[in-house]
């Protein structure tokens, strides 16, 4: 930049900067009285209004006066009037005003001081000191209208501020390319000017974007809605559909209301810009507009958007990995649990009354194990309890754990179940059914044990680092001793495990058995023709007693496992009389995980 040019700049900014600081007290004049007006008018207090309205007149006066004078005080100046004339009167029209807001604030304070909490005194003697500071600028206004000096003489005080702020605003380069960080968008041109349109797409495409034009607010739409944007340059009056209601749209529609938009338009009313960027414009340019600021308002837009859609990205990361970390924590603790903890119970710790505990082992696994490799041991036992898995959510109960090859589940917990014995008596038959479909499909030797025992019981979750959902009492120890005194295929269940399922099965009295640690107790076992009729019989209990309600009048329910009905209509079938109203029972499955 060449020393005159950069002379100029620098005049330029003293000047404006000297007005900003003359100009500031008049409107703060201004402002005050407003507020005291209405804070008059809301408390009633109309003694006071009429001084008040005198003092805003003065201010209307000052402020007009002082905005002419900033602006091109010199034109003031009468041809015949010499300068020392002009400073003279220039300084009574600046007090004539000033004095009659200060007399007329400092008469109202007066008579305020008997209550020094008037809610109108703190606003009055703010009002009063900006009268003072506008005084005490007068002599600074009047420098301002000599044409013999320049801002720099005038105002040798000011000039450090100045200097201060053109060293770190570097000046533009006229002429030069675009900024090399400025990366290509796509920007859709909205305008019915076929001579805008063309402007504006060609100094876009020279600054590297792709550029789509069209001339109405239907297309305009139509296009956003089909094709991705990363900004839109739209005109406010076209006929049609107006700017307006294109924006209106754009931004009430989910999918759109992300694009930034700048309006550019004739219309320079306050109004319209207000209301277009309360609407949601990211900006709002004037026709005919600047292209240097227009391409600054582009760049800004864009950049602005890029951090929008890169916060945007990073929000919805962060949900995945949210429900990547709710589908993780609900393989290790019950829905239930997970909710009680989220909303900030520190110890879940829960003494059930009454539960159902089932524990199954795989017979002569530890034996087979030794003749499998260690990927085959492992895909074994996985496929097995990942349909032991699905039964148990199928039935409604909560697997606890598995304890090497053994498979232990609960039904009663965490939620209570009534029908918590039905649930594990109907579950037991079917995982031995799934064992020996795994043997027969893979050629093992492979059978499997079941214990059932039923009552109290205290749940939880423990541990810091890896949390586990687990079950204590005696309740637990006992049916781990009816399935290691249990044999191979059958189920064996206690006395109060019998008497909870009451007649609806057939059971085969074992007798009085020898358990470890328990002494004599005793057992039984389910009879196959009874499970068989067992089955039946609770997936048709489960159909009216917990089907789930639905939403829309006269759909059924939905079917939990089409699997178990199947499975239940073929055993049904095959144990059950075709009478005519048995034929009418609908067998639904078992509902899902409480």
């Amino acid at each position: 930049m060449s020393a005159n040019a950069s002379d100029e700049r620098f005049n330029r900014a003293v000047t404006a900067y000297l007005r900003q600081e003359v100009q500031a007290p008049a409107a703060a004049v201004s402002d005050f009285l407003d507020i005291i007006i209405e804070d008059a008018r809301g408390l009633k207090l109309d003694h006071v209004l009429a001084d008040l309205e005198r003092m805003r007149s003065a201010s209307i006066q000052l402020t007009t006066f002082v905005k002419s004078v900033t602006t091109d005080g010199s034109s003031a100046r009468g041809q015949a009037e010499n300068f020392e004339a002009f400073q003279r009167r220039l300084r009574h029209d600046l007090r004539s005003p000033l004095n009659a807001i200060k007399g007329y604030s400092e008469l109202l304070i007066e008579d305020m001081d008997a209550d020094n909490n008037h809610p109108l005194r703190e606003d009055l003697t703010k009002l009063r000191d900006s009268a003072d500071q506008l005084l005490a600028q007068i002599d600074a206004i009047v420098t301002l209208t000599r044409s013999d000096q320049t801002p720099q003489e005038s105002c040798a005080q000011q000039v450090g501020c100045v200097e201060d702020v053109l060293r770190t605003v570097q000046p533009l380069q006229m002429g030069s390319a675009s900024p090399e960080t400025v990366l290509s968008s796509r920007i859709l041109v909205v305008d019915d000017n076929a001579a805008n349109r063309d402007v504006l797409a060609r100094r876009l495409t020279r600054e590297g974007h792709e550029v789509v034009t069209t001339a109405n607010g239907a297309s305009a739409l139509e296009l956003v809605a089909t094709r991705e944007f990363d900004l839109v340059l739209l005109d406010l009056i076209m006929p049609g559909m107006n700017g307006f209601d294109v924006l209106r749209r754009l931004k009430a529609t989910e999918h759109t209301s992300h694009v930034p938009v700048i309006v550019i338009s004739a219309l320079d009313e306050l109004d319209s810009v207000v209301r277009c960027i309360e609407s949601g414009a990211e900006d709002y340019l004037t026709k005919p507009f600047n292209p240097v600021l227009l391409r600054a308002r582009i760049n800004a837009s864009l950049e602005k958007k890029r951090l929008r859609d890169r916060e945007r990205k990073f929000i919805q990361d962060l949900e995945q990995e949210r429900q990547r970390s709710q589908s993780l924590l609900l393989n290790i603790l019950p829905q239930i649990v997970v909710d009680r903890m989220r909303d900030g119970e520190k110890v879940i710790a829960d003494r059930i009354i009454d539960a159902t505990i089932l524990f199954c082992d795989l017979v002569g696994f530890t034996a087979l194990s030794q003749e499998l490799s260690a990927d085959r041991t492992v895909a074994f036992l996985s496929s097995i309890f990942s349909a032991f898995d699905r039964l148990a959510l199928e039935h409604g109960v909560e697997k606890i754990k598995t304890i090497g090859d053994a498979y232990m589940v609960a039904a009663g917990v965490p939620a209570p179940q009534a029908d918590h014995v039905l649930r594990i008596v109907t579950l037991a038959p079917r995982m031995l059914e799934m064992v020996d479909v795994v043997a027969k499909e893979t050629g093992l030797k492979l059978q499997a044990r079941i214990g059932i025992h039923t009552g109290p019981i205290v749940a939880g979750v423990i541990g810091t680092h890896k949390f586990v959902y687990d079950v204590w009492g005696d309740t637990v120890n006992t049916a781990s001793r009816m399935e290691s005194h249990s044999l191979a295929s059958r189920i064996q269940i206690s006395a109060a495990t019998r008497a909870a399922l009451g007649n609806r099965f057939e059971l085969e009295p074992r007798g009085m058995v020898d358990i470890r640690g328990k002494g004599m107790m005793e057992t039984y076992f389910l009879k196959p023709s009874s499970l068989r009729r067992a089955r039946v019989h609770y997936s048709i209990t489960l159909s009216a007693r917990h089907r789930r309600p639905c939403r829309r009048r006269g759909k059924k329910s939905p079917s939990v496992s089409r699997g178990f009905k199947s499975w239940a209509l073929a055993n049904s079938r095959s144990n059950v009389r075709r009478s005519s109203a048995s034929a009418r029972l609908a067998v639904s499955p078992m509902p899902g995980r409480a």
